[in-house]
């Protein structure tokens, strides 16, 4: 199996290649309301299995979320971490050739719910994005690192990093994932700066 390594991109670049919105599974799904992106999906490949496909349970929970009851005054924003936006994934630790480079990966939405009760803000979090496959990629699964963490007043109380499978089958060219983080509890008096962050992490 040929070795490859992951290298942080600044998503500027990578923003106009993969402007895009959800696949034609997530779309299914009912979620392009909850990103506010009604425009048609561009993917690569085949995409007659994603349009049969059924919903996953992680898909079936970015949708509820767009439903959960939210304290709009009181739901910490959630952002892409500067430098979290892409990876590139390349062989054999050849970074920068672009014949070397197995593929991509970009965030393109993120979304979050929370209620509030007893001095805590309950979150539910969520991330859309995709894997573009490279010259020297393979038809194969790719394991994605995503982290969400979240910070109060500029100090972590939760990160954790999430390793996604992501299928690339059949001369399939691209392909979306979703990662769901249900349940997380933030102690709340009034006044902390909360925010949450999500993105690729690379790290060991």
């Amino acid at each position: 199996m040929s070795e490859f390594k992951f290298a942080a991109h600044s998503g500027v670049a990578l923003k106009s290649v993969f402007g895009v919105a959800l696949a034609v599974a997530l779309s299914a799904c009912s979620m392009g309301s909850m990103f506010g992106s009604s425009a048609s999906p561009t993917t690569t490949g085949s995409t007659g299995a994603l349009a049969n496909a059924s919903p996953s349970q992680e898909q079936i929970d970015m949708t509820a979320l767009a439903t959960a009851p939210a304290i709009a005054t009181e739901c910490p924003p959630i952002r892409v971490r500067n430098g979290g936006e892409a990876i590139y994934a390349y062989q054999n630790d050849r970074f920068g050739d672009a014949r070397s480079l197995q593929f991509e990966a970009v965030i393109d939405k993120q979304s979050r719910a929370c209620t509030a009760s007893n001095g805590l803000i309950t979150v539910d979090m969520g991330v859309v994005g995709r894997v573009l496959l490279g010259p020297a990629g393979e038809n194969k699964e790719y394991i994605i690192p995503v982290r969400f963490a979240v910070e109060r007043d500029d100090l972590a109380v939760f990160s954790e990093k999430y390793d996604i499978p992501v299928s690339l089958v059949g001369g399939e060219q691209s392909q979306s994932f979703v990662k769901v983080v249900d349940n997380v509890a933030i102690p709340f008096v009034g006044g902390e700066n909360i925010v949450i962050w999500v993105g690729f992490d690379t790290r060991s």
